[in-house]
C-alpha cells in the first residue's frame, strides 16, 4: 500500500484525459456537420475533398454561363423573327410591284417602304446587343481576311487555314460597247409619200471627250422639199442633237428631240437607264461612254434599240455593233460574263491552300461560292475588274486567311479548354444581297422576288444554327446541374457527419466521462486507509 504514487488515480486520469479530448472531437463534429473538421482528421479525405469542392463551384458556374449563353441565342433569335418578317413584307410587297396594273409611281411608293425595311434590317442588324456585345452584324462570326474580296462567308466546318484561288477573268457587264464621240457626217433621208414630201437632215459630229460636249458640238441641217416641184418648203439648222429619234434599253424607251442640248440628252439616257437595270459608263481617259447593265455576269439582260442606225450615230455609237433595224448586235464580245477562276487544292506544292480535292466553285457575275464535302462553303464578292490581267504582279491572287478568332466562347465546364464556340453570321443586307433590291426597273420586282427568297433562306439557316445551340446549351445545363447534384452527393460522403452514428459515440463517451470521474474520486480514496494502519 502506497501514497507517494497513487497509481489507481494516474491510471484513472489519463483514462479520463482521453475520454475528454474523444467527447471534444465528438463534441466538435457534431455541431459543425463535418466528419473532416482537421487535416489530421483525414489527410487523404480532405485532398479528394477540397478537389471535388472546387469542381462543384465551377459545375455551378458552368451551369450559370450555359443559362447566360442560352439569353444571348434568345435575343439574336428574337431579332431575327422580325428580319424575317420585313423578309416576308419585302417579298409581298414585289409580288405586288411584278402586277402589271402599277403604274411607275406606284411602284415607287412600293419602293420607298422597301429602302425603309431596308434601313431597318441594317439598324437591327448594327444595334441587337446583349451586354454591350453586338450580335448580328458578324462580331461573333469567325475573322477571315483577304484583299480584293468582301462579304466574305464560311461555314462552320471551314477549318482555320490559308486558301488561295486566282481570277483569271473577273466578271463583266453586258454592254453596248463604247462610243467614240469622233468627228463624222451623218446624211438621212425620209420620204412622206402620202404628203409627197422628202425630208433630208445633215448631221455633223465634232470630236470631244464625253457626251454633253459631243452632242452641244454637234450641227445639223434639215431641209424638206417638195418631190413634185422641187419646192424647198424649210430649212432649219441647229446645234445640239442632231435628230430626233428614240432609244428602248430593257423594254423602258424614251424620245428625245433635235436639238436638245448635251446636258438634257445626258439626263434623259440616265433616267431611262435607271428605269432599265442599266448605267452609264465611263472611260478613264474620257474618250467615251458606254449603256451597261447594272448587273454583272452571263445572266445580265441588256437590249438596246435605236429608231435608227443614223440616230445611233449622231449618239456617237459604232454603227458597225447595230443591225438594220437598230439593235445592237449583244454577241460574245459583249455579253455579260461570270468570273472565271482557278483553285489551288491541297498537295499544290506551288501553293499554300487548303482547299480540299474535291472542291468546286460556282460563280454568279462576281459572287463566288467554293463548296466541298462535310458542308464546306466559302462565298464572297470579288472586287470588280479585278484579274490576272489587271493585277499585273499577283496573277489575280486572292489569299483567304481564315482563323477561329471572333466567335462566342462560352466556358460550359467546370476545368480549363472545356469550351463551346457560338458563331452567329452577319444578317446584314450586303451579306444577304438584298442591298440594291429596286423593284421600279425593268424586271426589278422578278429580281427581287429572286434575291428575297435566298435572304430568307440565309435568315432561316442561321436561326435554324442559333436553335441548334439553344438546345445543346440546354443539354448541357441539364447535365452539368445533374454531374453537380452527383458530386454534391459524393463529398458530402467524405466529409460530412453521420449524425446518428456520431450521437451513439458522443453517449458513449459521456458515460465513460462519469465513470471515469467517478473512479478517479474513489481511486483518490486509496491512500486514505493507510491511515488505518498508524491507528
Amino acid at each position: 500500500m502506497r501514497i507517494n504514487n497513487n497509481m489507481s488515480a494516474v491510471i484513472t486520469n489519463n483514462q479520463l484525459l482521453g475520454t475528454e479530448d474523444s467527447l471534444a472531437d465528438v463534441m466538435e463534429k457534431l455541431s459543425s456537420g463535418f466528419n473532416i473538421n482537421h487535416a489530421s482528421d483525414s489527410p487523404s479525405g480532405i485532398a479528394i475533398a477540397g478537389k471535388m469542392q472546387a469542381q462543384i463551384e465551377g459545375l455551378a458556374q458552368a451551369s450559370t454561363n450555359s443559362s447566360d449563353g442560352v439569353s444571348v441565342l434568345q435575343t439574336a433569335e428574337g431579332a431575327l423573327n422580325e428580319v424575317t418578317d420585313m423578309i416576308q413584307r419585302m417579298r409581298e410587297l414585289s409580288v405586288q410591284a411584278a402586277n402589271g396594273t402599277n403604274s411607275l409611281s406606284d411602284r415607287k411608293s412600293i419602293q420607298k417602304e422597301i429602302d425603309s425595311l431596308l434601313e431597318e434590317i441594317d439598324r437591327v442588324a448594327e444595334t441587337t446587343e446583349f451586354n454591350n456585345i453586338n450580335l448580328l452584324n458578324g462580331a461573333l462570326d469567325n475573322r477571315t481576311y483577304a484583299e480584293h474580296a468582301t462579304r466574305i462567308q464560311t461555314s462552320n466546318t471551314v477549318a482555320a487555314g490559308t486558301y488561295q484561288l486566282s481570277i483569271n477573268s473577273a466578271a463583266t457587264r453586258s454592254s453596248s460597247g463604247y462610243a467614240s464621240f469622233a468627228t463624222n457626217t451623218v446624211t438621212s433621208t425620209t420620204n412622206n409619200s402620202y404628203a409627197n414630201i422628202t425630208t433630208t437632215t445633215t448631221v455633223a459630229t465634232q470630236a470631244s471627250t464625253n457626251l454633253k460636249d459631243f452632242i452641244d458640238g454637234t450641227t445639223w441641217t434639215q431641209v424638206v422639199t417638195n418631190n413634185s416641184s422641187g419646192e424647198e418648203i424649210s430649212n432649219n439648222s441647229g446645234t445640239g442633237l442632231g435628230m430626233s429619234g428614240t432609244i428602248s434599253i430593257n423594254g423602258k424607251g424614251i424620245e428625245l428631240t433635235q436639238g436638245t442640248s448635251g446636258e438634257g440628252v445626258y439626263d434623259l439616257l440616265r433616267n431611262v437607264c435607271e428605269e432599265a437595270g442599266a448605267i452609264i459608263t465611263t472611260k478613264t481617259d474620257g474618250s467615251g461612254f458606254a449603256i451597261e447593265s447594272l448587273k454583272y455576269g452571263a445572266d445580265a439582260d441588256l437590249e438596246i434599240i435605236f429608231s435608227s442606225k443614223d440616230f445611233a450615230a449622231v449618239l456617237g455609237f459604232d454603227t458597225a455593233t447595230i443591225a438594220d433595224d437598230g439593235t445592237v448586235i449583244m454577241d460574245d464580245t459583249n455579253k455579260g460574263k461570270n468570273a472565271d477562276i482557278t483553285l489551288y487544292r491541297e498537295g499544290d506544292t506551288t501553293h499554300d491552300s487548303l482547299f480540299g480535292t474535291q472542291a468546286t466553285y460556282n460563280t454568279d457575275g462576281n459572287h463566288i461560292t467554293i463548296t466541298d464535302v462535310g458542308g464546306f462553303e466559302l462565298s464572297f464578292l470579288a472586287e470588280a475588274g479585278f484579274d490576272a490581267t489587271t493585277d499585273t504582279e499577283g496573277a489575280g491572287m486572292i489569299s483567304f486567311n481564315v482563323t477561329d478568332i471572333g466567335s462566342m466562347t462560352l466556358h460550359v465546364g467546370a476545368n480549363k479548354n472545356q469550351n463551346m464556340e457560338v458563331r452567329i453570321a452577319a444578317v446584314t443586307t450586303q451579306f444577304m444581297y438584298i442591298d440594291d433590291l429596286n423593284v421600279t426597273r425593268v424586271n426589278g420586282p422578278e429580281d427581287a422576288l429572286n434575291s428575297l427568297d435566298v435572304a430568307l433562306s440565309y435568315v432561316t439557316s442561321v436561326r435554324s444554327q442559333l436553335g441548334a445551340y439553344e438546345n445543346r446549351l440546354d443539354h448541357t445545363t441539364k447535365s452539368l446541374d445533374t454531374t453537380e447534384e452527383n458530386m454534391t452527393s459524393a463529398i458530402s460522403r467524405i466529409e460530412d457527419a453521420d449524425m446518428a452514428t456520431t450521437m451513439v459515440e458522443y453517449t458513449k463517451l459521456n458515460v465513460l466521462e462519469q465513470a471515469g470521474t467517478s473512479a478517479l474520486a474513489q481511486a483518490n480514496e486509496l491512500p486514505q486507509l493507510a491511515l488505518q494502519l498508524l491507528q
